[in-house]
């Protein structure tokens, strides 16, 4: 019999198999039994360099980054301490000294 991997959702480790899905019988959550490799992979956020990002890293901006709606431009170099990672097109949220709170691709940084 296959290891059956914990609920994604909350954690449960009495997940079972219902067919090509797998079920969790605390919180409801279904999911595709060949999609959790996958979700975890998607999971990882890298940056230009390929290296891999978590919650409280350092980072540096490699390019000139332009706020959209402000004439405020984010340097090369700037450095944006405690990032936090989030899922969608915008993958890090920072707090820029100067600036203030902002959204930034994890492709126009490197960690520090």
């Amino acid at each position: 019999m296959s290891e059956i991997p914990p609920c994604p959702a909350c954690g449960c480790g009495y997940a079972y198999a219902d067919r090509e899905l797998l079920v969790c019988p605390e919180c409801a959550h279904e999911w595709s039994a060949t999609a959790s490799a996958e979700v975890l992979e998607a999971d990882i956020y890298r940056d230009a360099n390929g290296n891999v990002l978590t919650d409280g890293d350092t980072i540096t901006v490699v390019k000139d980054l332009k706020l959209k709606g402000s004439s405020d431009v984010v340097k090369v170099g700037t450095r944006v301490k405690n990032i936090k990672l989030v899922a969608g097109d915008h993958d890090i949220d920072c707090k820029i000294d100067g600036i203030g709170a902002v959204k930034l691709k994890s492709q126009f940084v490197k960690k520090a």
